[in-house]
């Protein structure tokens, strides 16, 4: 359930932990209060960071953040850290009545928690200096920084509008086969992007049917609450053994209910969720791929254009033109921006390695655990809901033979 109101804790002032201890860095998200009505009403949440690290500016901090802010957070990594698969943040609800249920704002706060967590584990992107604005900004400096930021959504009409057509050209010319599409054929890669492009499938696949299985079970709960409500106003209406059998079997019934409801809630949270988590997770690695391409194309893209350069270069140096020199000083700049395309493709390449072998051994550890619990859910369901029937039946029994 959430609140209405907070009461905003400063930062703490107690020393620093001692050296000797090893370096952590621990962030919670906690409290969500919905501030603001109508339209202009958001969900805030109070982000609560413990850490050793000396770049930080105290042992312990407490900042409130909105939505808006993680999406910043997100933003600026992927920009930043290229090749590196920077965590997925949990999507927008696009149903407004169930914007502020409170089964969606806890959804989507523990999505957050596992959001800014994951980032604060991971050896690369927890040094970031965004990562430390975030988690210690007073909410003006990150209102000014959400404002200033330029992304394609920000871009002015005129510029939004020279994007597209270039987008156009392009498409037109490579439907026109004027212009191919320069990919990567390495084999290896090839095989990451089709098992990448499966893996998402499977997993949205496997989240369809999980969220059925949910609503499955709350619809069965509802049913049976329905069912012990009539049972019971039927015992009402008999007397003896029957009528004392029948308020039981709707006691039992309404019990049941209950525990179908919260098993619902369970695997909402431990299976579904989990499994929604990771098909975001495929599509933020397959952002990479896309980051990838892009790299690959542009270092390609260079090296021809340094081949006509150099060409021209050459031709002006036979007839000894006057224009040598700028066109020399325009050859060194592109060869220079040519090797730097280079070792950022290069460093894409070797952090996707690194971050599939990181991706394969959490997804192997937490669909372990999710299908796990699962599976530990529904047996302790089918034995509770086999012991409560079974409970009935020497009463049933009597009934019957009387």
């Amino acid at each position: 359930m959430i609140s209405t109101n907070r009461t905003l804790s400063g930062s703490s002032q107690s020393p620093r932990s001692p050296s000797s201890q090893p370096p952590y860095l621990s962030v919670s998200v906690t409290d969500p209060v919905k501030l603001g009505n109508g339209v202009q009403a958001y969900i805030s949440y109070r982000v609560i960071t413990k850490t050793n690290f000396p770049e930080y500016q105290g042992p312990e901090k407490i900042v409130i953040r909105r939505y808006s802010d993680f999406i910043w957070l997100r933003d600026r990594l992927f920009e930043k850290y290229k090749g590196i698969f920077i965590p997925p943040l949990p999507e927008k609800s696009a149903v407004e009545k169930f914007r502020f249920s409170a089964e969606f704002i806890e959804m989507r706060r523990q999505a957050l928690d596992i959001f800014v967590n994951r980032i604060a584990s991971h050896h690369a992107l927890q040094q970031s200096e965004d990562l430390r604005t975030f988690l210690q900004a007073d909410e003006e400096t990150m209102d000014r920084l959400r404002a200033h930021e330029t992304g394609i959504f920000k871009k002015k009409p005129a510029d939004l509008m020279q994007m597209f057509k270039d987008v156009q050209s392009k498409v037109s010319d490579v439907v026109l086969g004027k212009e191919k599409p320069v990919e990567e054929s390495d084999p290896e890669y090839e095989k990451l992007k089709h098992y990448i492009f499966e893996l998402e499938n499977h997993l949205a696949e496997a989240q369809k049917h999980a969220y059925r299985l949910v609503k499955r079970h709350r619809e069965l709960g509802q049913s049976l609450s329905d069912f012990g409500k009539a049972v019971k106003l039927l015992g009402a209406c008999e007397g003896n053994s029957l009528g004392k059998a029948f308020s039981e079997l709707g006691a039992k019934s309404e019990i049941l209910s209950v525990k179908l409801q919260k098993e619902a809630h369970q695997l909402l949270m431990n299976f579904e969720e989990p499994l929604k988590d990771y098909v975001r997770a495929v599509q933020s690695i397959k952002a990479t791929i896309t980051e990838r391409a892009n790299a690959f194309r542009r270092q390609c893209e260079l090296t021809e254009t340094i081949k006509l350069k150099e060409i021209n270069l050459n031709k002006l140096s036979l007839i000894r033109s006057d224009k040598v020199g700028e066109a020399e000083m325009e050859y060194n700049e592109l060869k220079a921006e040519s090797e730097e395309a280079t070792r950022l493709f290069e460093s894409i390449v070797r952090l996707m390695n690194e971050e599939l072998v990181h991706f394969q051994e959490r997804k192997t550890l937490d669909m372990g655990i999710a299908f796990n619990e699962f599976a530990r859910g529904q047996a302790r369901l089918a034995n509770g809901i086999a012991d409560a029937w079974r409970s009935l039946l020497p009463k049933l029994d009597a009934c019957s033979s009387s």
